[in-house]
């Protein structure tokens, strides 16, 4: 997938507004691959709304959004899959961990449905973000900005086109989030693929080739 092309697309529950001041709503708008976009909101703007639209799980706006030219809306569910093994992959804001499961037992989830990763390097992936004395302890043990970090390990452990990341530094001192930045650039370098970062304030530190207001 090499663009993502929003066709004045507005999350319906702005619909009924006069007017929408915004760099990414009803706007005619196109995300490159290899590029990074920050998105910078308040809070109910609808930044998650907008990854959550691009992920396919959510269907409540009105306008086009297309990958490449085709319309996602016309994408069967084996279609979707493949898209969320090889093109995308999300960060959600709120994880989506499983609480009972060890953090690698959270990331090898994905990671075996991919193969993508050894074991060696997911490993290796923790120490990088301080947690290698976390890897065996239940995710629900763990604090939120730990689990922001697995929650971004498990996020690395695919191919993907576009990396989306909903506000992946909210919870994370500037040392960890400057950590993530890294890893996060690495990866996409070696895939030459783009990354949307969401922020209400703190943001993924990172040189971005456009910053959207939304």
């Amino acid at each position: 997938m090499d663009y993502i092309h929003l066709k004045q697309t507005l999350p319906l529950v702005f619909a009924d507004r006069n007017s929408v001041t915004s760099d990414v709503w009803h706007q005619n708008l196109m995300f490159q691959k290899g590029k990074r976009y920050l998105i910078e909101a308040a809070s109910g703007t609808g930044k998650s709304s907008l990854l959550g639209y691009l992920y396919g799980y959510r269907h409540d706006y009105q306008g086009i959004i297309c990958f490449e030219e085709r319309n996602i809306r016309s994408l069967t569910p084996d279609e979707w899959v493949t898209v969320r093994r090889r093109s995308l992959s999300l960060l959600f804001q709120d994880l989506h961990l499983f609480p009972e499961l060890t953090a690698l037992e959270n990331v090898q989830l994905k990671n075996r449905l991919t193969n993508y990763k050894k074991k060696k390097k997911v490993l290796a992936l923790f120490d990088a973000l301080h947690l290698q004395d976390k890897v065996n302890e239940p995710a629900g043990h763990l604090s939120f900005g730990q689990q922001q970090r697995v929650a971004f390990i498990r996020s690395l452990c695919q191919p993907f086109d576009f990396l989306l990341l909903d506000e992946p530094v909210s919870h994370l001192d500037d040392e960890n989030a400057l950590l993530m930045a890294q890893l996060a650039q690495e990866e996409a370098e070696q895939q030459g693929a783009g990354m949307l970062v969401t922020s209400i304030g703190k943001r993924l530190p990172l040189d971005y080739d456009q910053t959207l207001l939304l």
